[in-house]
């Protein structure tokens, strides 16, 4: 099942790496260790963050992604599951209760 992951990180923790120059090494090992198949960071609410596509078997795997971000950078991680058209089909959609069926 694809997931969309928002990580967003307090300025605190990630500010320390990015001075004491220990930020790529954390990040690419977060990345390295994860495999997101994308990877977009930005700026969200005043905080940094960004968001990853990922790709479950199980929720089970939710740990496998969330704690690196917790444990490096006190970060809250949200996982939205997601599809896209190609993995839904029409009658999966509803309109109006009624089922989809065209």
């Amino acid at each position: 099942m694809k997931f969309i992951v928002h990580v967003s990180i307090p300025p605190e923790k990630f500010n320390k790496a990015v001075l004491d120059g220990t930020i790529s090494q954390k990040m690419a090992k977060i990345l390295e260790e994860t495999k997101p198949e994308a990877a977009y960071f930005c700026a969200k609410d005043g905080k940094r963050g960004g968001f990853l596509i990922v790709n479950m078997n199980t929720t089970s795997e939710i740990p496998r992604f969330a704690e690196p971000w917790f444990l490096n950078f006190d970060a809250t991680v949200e996982f939205l599951p997601t599809m896209t058209p190609r993995t839904s089909t029409r009658r999966h959609w509803t309109v109006s209760g009624r089922r989809g069926d065209n």
